[in-house]
């Protein structure tokens, strides 16, 4: 059995309010095998313990390994040809993204995330060609990444039973294309036509292959992907999985207005509604994004105990608005940050992240609520935990927890002067970089020390990824480049009068009319 005295200038222990943190000052905390065993000053625990190892200083900032709430690939979609276009435009750019080897192109990822602080990722799969048969060794690679590097993972598999490409069936969709594309198209789209069954027959698979497999640092959950690329069945199917299984959901939801209209086209009323009246919604699911709600959607929400994961920067990129953050806050909603498929900086950056956060929701008037530093830093440690399978263990920092956390110098923040009357807090959020970040531990373990990773040579593997990809495009990935560029008007054609944000009181809408000045 390891231990280690992790010795801190501030110990951030979690958070208790909007405005308020336990935070001890020239603290400690001692754990053994990876569980926090007593957290208190440091001179007490360095007098009562005998470590193994002493990490940090009384110059450090020891926090809660942070959770990213909402994941998917390695390499950006913008480094593999995609600019940042609407989302649903988005979808068609990507027909040209070439193949990555799946465990490289994890770890790149991992490499970004575990230098920011984060130390648990839900990781949300999928967008494969069938058939299922071949997915756990695609998925095995990916698993493999996480438990190499020695992160935590929350993975899950994208359910898409329906309209694979545009919010209509494949089959409305090729009928429209010309003959140049049509049948390549409806190849394609085929490739991923596969039976909800199989779905079902993959989590379980992967559920006895991988389930706290890893030092237990891997759990699974299950994903219908989004409201439009599932029907009813499917999404209540899952919902029975996740009851009969006691794990969570993670479903994409009104990302854009396009996904609000699509809900009313099908239901007559909101996405969120029908999910209600399907019994779906409950503390067992999270919903990524969120953008395009309505009032009464937000209360449903709160009511059934459902969470939001916020994905700022990915509803910035692709044009998708921004969610209302201080009304969820308001009706005690709890939300998580996630960083998608990449950041505003085209990274993996939470520090970053929770930058943005506090400072895009900051809205005209004196007496608004706003975000504050503690809840921001709470939505990407405790809440984000809450979307995962490891709320129990990690995202606070108390006995019995997981020794999950962040040693951070506090002189890359105060260095050369910062005023005594900022919190530690405050200083965090708004001025920390990941050069800043010294150690990241896992269960007790060490994964990152002075800017290197302790299991994986970083350097070795980027340069593998990179030889990797030297290689001609072949010429499946050149034809789907073509695509790409050639269904594009298409793909927007069929959205032609589905842009109605006036049409719905949808609280995006009505927020943003609230702060438009009358003219004249």
């Amino acid at each position: 059995m390891s231990s280690t005295l992790i010795r801190g200038k501030q110990i951030i222990c979690k958070i208790l309010s909007r405005t308020e943190a336990e935070i001890i000052d020239d603290g400690a905390i001692f754990q053994r095998d990876g569980k926090i065993v007593e957290i208190g000053p440091y001179s007490e625990l360095a007098a009562k313990y005998e470590p193994d190892e002493v990490l940090g200083s009384a110059n450090h900032i020891v926090m809660p390994g942070f959770v990213n709430g909402h994941h998917h690939v390695g390499l950006t979609p913008f480094q593999l040809g995609s600019l940042d276009y609407p989302l649903e435009l988005w979808f068609a750019s990507r027909l040209s993204a070439r193949q990555v080897d799946f465990y490289l192109d994890t770890l790149y990822s991992a490499f970004e995330m575990i230098e920011s602080g984060i130390t648990t990722v839900q990781h949300i799969h999928g967008w494969l060609p069938g058939p299922a048969i071949g997915w756990p060794d695609i998925t095995s690679k990916v698993l493999q990444a996480y438990a190499d590097i020695g992160m935590r993972v929350s993975y899950c598999f994208g359910v898409r039973t329906q309209n694979h490409f545009v919010y209509e069936s494949n089959h409305e969709f090729v009928a429209k294309l010309p003959p140049s594309i049509a049948a390549d198209m409806e190849t394609l789209l085929k490739s991923h036509e596969v039976p909800l069954e199989d779905f079902m027959w993959f989590f379980e698979a992967l559920w006895k292959q991988w389930e706290k497999k890893a030092d237990d640092r891997i759990r699974l959950q299950l994903a219908p992907a989004n409201f439009h690329w599932c029907e009813d069945h499917a999404i209540t199917v899952q919902t029975e999985y996740a009851h009969k299984y006691g794990v969570g959901m993670h479903m994409h939801l009104l990302e854009t207005p396009y996904q609000m209209e699509y809900a009313h086209r099908r239901t007559g009323t909101s996405a969120v509604k029908h999910l209600h009246k399907l019994g779906v919604l409950g503390p067992h699911l999270t919903l990524g994004h969120g953008v395009w709600l309505t009032e009464e959607d937000i209360d449903l929400i709160a009511e059934t105990g459902t969470m939001i994961c916020h994905n700022a920067s990915s509803n910035l990129r692709l044009q998708s608005g921004i969610a209302p953050l201080n009304y969820y806050a308001k009706k005690g909603v709890r939300v998580g940050i996630g960083l998608d498929e990449a950041g505003i900086n085209d990274d993996r950056d939470m520090l970053q992240e929770m930058r943005l956060v506090l400072k895009l929701h900051r809205v005209p008037g004196m007496d608004s609520m706003v975000p504050t530093s503690p809840q921001v830093f709470q939505m990407a440690t405790e809440n984000g935990a809450q979307t995962t399978r490891f709320a129990d263990e990690v995202g606070v920092l108390e006995p019995g927890k997981a020794a999950d956390l962040v040693v951070m110098d506090w002189e890359h923040i105060a260095y050369p002067y910062l005023d005594d009357t900022i919190s530690v807090l405050d200083a965090v959020i708004h001025r920390s970089r990941t050069q800043g970040i010294e150690a990241v531990m896992v269960a007790g373990e060490v994964i990152l020390r002075d800017g290197k990773f302790t299991r994986v040579d970083k350097d070795a593997l980027l340069a593998e990824l990179a030889e990797s990809l030297k290689v001609p495009l072949t010429d499946d990935e050149l034809r789907r480049r073509e695509l790409a560029r050639e269904v594009f008007p298409y793909v927007k054609k069929v959205y032609d009068g589905w842009f109605r944000p006036d049409a719905y009181e949808s609280f995006y809408c009505t927020s943003c009319q609230r702060y438009h000045a009358p003219q004249g």
